[in-house]
C-alpha cells in the first residue's frame, strides 16, 4: 500500500543516517519514506546527495506541497506530511540539471508474499521465474518496474542504473529475510533501461556491480550490463500448434533434426550475421523445403564469449542480443509453428562462466557454485559448476527450462553435457574429487535436480523433448524416474556415432576387419529412446567436416556420405544433422565464418541436398521407419556377417501391419550383382530411394525402380530379392501392395 507512515526512525544523530548516506546502510525502509516521530506526526525522509532543494507535492491536489528541510547527514531532507492522512504524494528534487519529479520508492509496502518467499526457498522454479528480475508493472496507479534479487549473504544491495546516474546511495533494497529475496519499485525506471545491482558483500567489501541473474535482456557483448524489458504481451499466432504440444509426447511420430548455430548460417550481402528476423525468412522456407521435422538452436541465452558457441551463458533469461530481441526470437518460433517445424534449444545447465559480473560468488559467497573447486569446477572449460543441492538454485534452472517453454513456445531442450554433471570425477584425476555421502563417484543432488527437472517438465508441459546429452553407459537415462531412470525423453547416441564415423573414415578396403562398428549399435539400440546425432562437436577442433572425413576422391567422398546418410535414416532412433552436413560442407565448420553456399553450384553438393529433402521426406511417410523406432519388433537384420563384402541389410516393420522397408547398403565402390537378400513377402519390391542416382550425383547404377521377389527362403525369410548392389550405396525398397 503507498504512504503508510510507520514506526519512528533513528534520532538525528544516530550513525545509521550516515551509513544511509555513505550507501552501507542494510534496511533502508526503516530510515527513508513516510514515519511517524515521537509526536505521532507523519514525517517523509528523502534521501537525495545532488539536490540543492527537496519538496513534496500531493500526487492529486498540487496546491498541497511542503518544502524538505536538511536532516541529520549531508543528502537528507525531511518534510512533514498531513497527520494521519493517506495521501500519496511525490518528491520534487531540484538538481544542477533542473527539477526531477517522481513517487517515493520507498513510501511502498511490501513487494513479494511471503508466500511466495517461502515456495522460492524450497525450490519451486515457476514462482521463482515469475517474481524475480526487473517486472514492468502498476502499482497503486503509479507505472514502474520492480526488482528481486536472491542475495542472502549480502549485507546490503542497490539497484544501479540509468535512472540513477549508476549511484549505489540512491537506492537501496529492502531485504526479505525469509528467503535472502531484496526488492523494491522503481517509479523512476522504465523500459530501455540499462540497470546492475550494487552488493556489499559479508565482509563489508564492495563487489563488482553484478548483471541480473534473471534478466530477460542484457546488453550486446562485450558490454555487460542488465535491461528493462516488458515482453509479456507478444500476440502469438501458433494456437493450433499449441494445443497438440499440450498432449503427452507421441513416440511414433517422425523426428528429423537440422542443428543450427545461428550467428555462422548464413550472412547477409554486407557480411553480417543473420538476425531472428533473417532467419525467419530465409532458414525456415529451407528447413521446409529440406523436410526436416524440428530445428534445435545452439543455446541462444546471452553468452560474453562468442568463441562458446552459447555453452557458456551468463545471462540464462535472456535471449542473446547478437540476434536481436525477445520479440524477434518470438516471432521466429511463431514462423516456425506455423510452417509444421518444432524448435529445440540446447540448454545448458552443466556449468556457468566465472566473469566478475555474473554468477560467481555473488553475493560475497559461492552462492550459485560450490565454494570447494573440487566440486565447483570443470577443468576442461575453466568453468564452474551449478550447487545442484541447493532449492534456490534448482529453482533458477527449472524456472530457466520453463522460461524457454512457456514465454518462448520452445518444444524441447537439449540438455547439454549430462555425464559432467552425473559424476562428481568428471574428467578429474584422482585426490580432485570429493565423494559423495556415501563413498562414491555419482553426484547425487545433480541426479535429484534432473529428476525433479525431467518429473515438472512432463507434469507442467507432457509434449515437450527433453534430450540428454550423455556420453556414458548410464543406465536408464530415458526411464521415468518412478522406475529408477533420469526421465529424459531422448538421448544422444554417442556410442553409435563415434563407431559408425570412425568405420566411415576407414579405406573401404579395411572395413571388412571393422564390420561391427556399423552393427554394434544394434546391440542396445532399444534400451533408450535414441537420437543419432552428427553434430556440430564432430566438425570441429581439427576434425575437419562430414564430407572431409570420407576417404577417397571427390566422387567417392560424396558417394560414402549418400551411403552413410541412407543407412543412417533407416537405423533406429531419431535423426540429427549439422547444418553444412546437408551439402556436403567442405571446409570445418567456423562460427564466425559461415556456411560454403557457392558449394550449391557444383552437381555433386546439390545432388547431396537433394538426397537429405528426399531421406526426410521419405522418412515422414513411410511408418516402418518411425513407428516402432524405440521398439526391437520393429527391427530385423536380414544381413549383418557379410564382412568380406561390408554389405548391410535389415528391415524397418510398422507393428500396425504397413508395408516394411528393406535398407541394403553397400560400404566399397565395388559393385554387386544379382546379390541376395531376403524379404518377408513375395510380388514387386519397389526400389523407393538409391543413393547411387544420377540425381544425387551417383553413377545411376541400381535396379530399374523395381524387382520382383523370387519364391525362395533365404535369410530366415519366406522370399529373397536378387539385387544390383551400387558401389558404395544404400538402396531403399518396400512392397507394392494393392490398395
Amino acid at each position: 500500500m503507498y504512504l503508510g507512515c510507520g514506526e519512528p526512525g533513528p534520532c538525528a544523530d544516530d550513525p545509521a543516517w550516515r551509513a544511509l548516506v555513505r550507501g552501507e546502510h542494510g534496511d533502508p525502509f526503516a530510515l527513508l519514506g513516510p514515519h511517524e516521530d515521537a509526536n505521532g506526526h507523519c514525517q517523509v525522509t528523502v534521501l537525495a546527495p545532488h539536490a540543492r532543494r527537496v519538496w513534496l507535492v500531493d500526487a492529486a491536489d498540487r496546491t498541497l506541497a511542503r518544502q524538505a528541510t536538511p536532516f541529520a547527514a549531508a543528502g537528507l531532507f525531511r518534510a512533514p506530511w498531513p497527520e494521519g492522512t493517506r495521501r500519496a504524494y511525490r518528491v520534487c528534487m531540484e538538481g544542477p540539471h533542473g527539477v526531477d519529479e517522481q513517487a517515493d520508492p520507498y513510501a511502498f509496502g511490501l513487494l513479494l508474499k511471503e508466500s511466495d518467499l517461502t515456495a522460492m526457498a524450497a525450490g519451486d522454479g515457476a514462482i521463482w521465474r515469475r517474481q524475480l528480475g526487473a517486472r514492468v508493472m502498476t502499482l497503486s496507479g503509479i507505472e514502474g518496474v520492480r526488482f528481486a534479487v536472491w542475495a542472502p549473504h549480502a549485507r546490503r544491495v542497490s539497484v544501479v542504473g540509468d535512472f540513477n546516474g549508476w549511484d549505489g546511495r540512491l537506492h537501496p533494497m529492502r531485504r526479505r529475510h525469509n528467503g535472502g529475496v531484496w526488492e523494491l519499485f522503481l517509479p523512476c525506471a522504465k523500459v530501455g533501461d540499462r540497470y546492475k545491482y550494487e552488493l556489499i558483500g559479508p565482509d563489508g567489501q564492495d563487489l563488482p556491480l553484478k548483471a541480473d541473474p534473471m534478466a530477460r535482456r542484457c546488453e550486446a557483448p562485450p558490454a555487460t550490463a542488465s535491461i528493462v524489458t516488458d515482453i509479456d504481451h507478444y500476440d502469438w499466432q501458433d494456437e493450433a500448434w499449441m494445443a497438440r504440444q499440450a498432449r503427452p509426447a507421441r513416440p511414433s511420430q517422425p523426428i528429423s533434426i537440422y542443428e543450427v548455430h545461428a550467428p555462422s548460417w548464413r550472412h547477409d550481402a554486407h557480411g553480417k550475421i543473420l538476425d531472428w528476423d533473417g532467419l525467419r525468412e530465409q532458414l525456415i522456407p529451407y528447413v521446409c523445403q529440406l523436410g526436416f521435422t524440428h530445428i534445435e538452436l545452439l543455446p541462444v541465452s546471452e553468452h560474453p564469449f562468442g568463441g562458446s558457441w552459447g555453452y557458456q551463458p551468463l545471462g540464462l533469461y535472456a535471449p542473446t542480443a547478437r540476434l536481436g530481441s525477445a520479440q524477434a526470437l518470438m516471432r521466429f518460433v511463431d514462423a516456425c509453428h506455423q510452417a509444421g517445424i518444432g524448435v529445440i534449444v540446447d540448454w545448458v545447465s552443466a556449468h556457468f562462466p566465472s566473469d566478475e559480473h555474473g554468477l560467481a560468488c555473488f553475493d560475497g559467497y559461492e552462492l550459485y557454485e560450490h565454494a570447494d573447486p573440487r566440486e565447483g569446477m570443470h577443468r576442461d572449460w575453466n568453468t564452474l559448476i551449478y550447487n545442484y543441492g541447493r532449492p534456490e538454485v534448482a529453482a533458477y534452472l527449472i524456472g530457466n527450462a520453463l522460461e524457454w517453454i512457456e514465454r518462448f513456445h520452445i518444444d524441447g531442450l537439449r540438455v547439454d553435457a549430462v555425464a559432467s554433471m552425473l559424476y562428481r570425477d568428471y574428467s578429474r584425476p584422482d585426490g580432485e574429487w570429493i565423494p559423495n555421502v556415501h563413498g562414491g563417484r555419482e553426484n547425487l543432488e545433480a541426479l535429484a535436480f534432473i529428476r525433479t527437472f525431467n518429473r515438472t517438465l512432463a507434469q507442467k508441459h507432457p509434449g515437450v523433448l527433453r534430450m540428454a546429452e550423455e556420453s556414458t553407459a548410464w543406465p536408464g537415462v530415458t526411464r521415468p524416474p518412478s522406475r529408477g531412470g533420469l526421465g529424459f525423453s531422448h538421448k544422444w547416441n554417442m556410442g553409435w556415432m563415434h563407431d559408425t564415423l570412425s568405420y566411415m573414415r576407414r579405406d573401404p578396403a579395411h572395413r571388412c576387419h571393422h564390420h561391427s562398428e556399423m552393427s554394434f549399435g544394434l546391440v542396445y539400440a532399444f534400451s533408450e529412446r535414441f537420437v543419432l546425432p552428427l553434430s556440430h562437436d564432430e566438425v570441429v577442433h581439427g576434425k575437419g567436416s562430414l564430407l572431409g572425413k570420407m576417404p577417397g576422391d571427390a566422387w567417392q567422398q560424396a558417394a560414402n556420405l549418400r551411403a552413410y546418410l541412407g543407412f543412417m535414416w533407416a537405423h533406429p532412433g531419431r535423426k540429427l544433422l549439422f547444418m553444412g552436413g546437408e551439402f556436403g560442407q567442405y571446409r570445418e565448420w567456423d562460427h564466425d565464418g559461415q556456411l560454403d553456399w557457392p558449394l550449391l553450384l557444383h552437381p555433386l553438393h546439390a545432388g547431396l541436398q537433394r538426397l537429405v529433402g528426399d531421406l526426410n521426406h521419405t522418412l515422414r511417410v513411410t511408418p516402418a521407419l518411425y513407428r516402432a523406432d524405440q521398439d526391437a519388433a520393429g527391427f530385423r537384420w536380414s544381413i549383418n556377417d557379410d564382412a568380406a563384402n561390408s554389405v548391410f541389410a535389415f528391415l524397418r516393420q510398422d507393428p500396425r501391419g504397413g508395408a516394411p522397408l528393406l535398407c541394403i547398403t553397400n560400404f566399397t565402390p565395388v559393385p554387386r550383382h544379382a546379390y541376395r537378400v531376403g524379404v518377408p513377402e513375395g510380388g514387386a519390391w519397389r526400389e523407393c530411394l538409391n543413393t547411387d542416382s544420377a540425381h544425387y550425383g551417383g553413377s545411376n547404377m541400381g535396379n530399374g525402380g523395381s524387382v520382383r521377389a523370387l519364391e525362395a527362403p533365404s535369410h530366415g525369410l519366406t522370399c529373397a530379392l536378387e539385387l544390383t548392389l551400387p558401389p558404395l550405396a544404400t538402396l531403399w525398397l518396400q512392397p507394392v501392395r494393392a490398395a
